[in-house]
């Protein structure tokens, strides 16, 4: 089931506004602040990519299963 239009908009949106946290963070915090902003970043471009990934697989399934 592939994330709704919705969701994946806000875990975009989201992943600017860290972005953007992380400019600031790299100029004005300790290191590990901005570590841990990155890897929210990865782990939100992850969730993205693995659900497209998956409803991928799903289809050549659906193909696959067809006569």
């Amino acid at each position: 089931m592939a994330l709704s239009q919705s969701v994946e908009d806000s875990l975009q949106e989201a992943q600017s506004s860290l972005r953007n946290a992380l400019a600031f963070a790299a100029r004005q915090e300790e290191p590990y602040v901005a570590m841990h902003i990155s890897q929210i970043i990865m782990k939100i471009d992850s969730l993205i990519k693995t659900d497209k990934f998956f409803d991928k697989i799903e289809d050549m399934l659906k193909d696959y299963d067809k006569p």
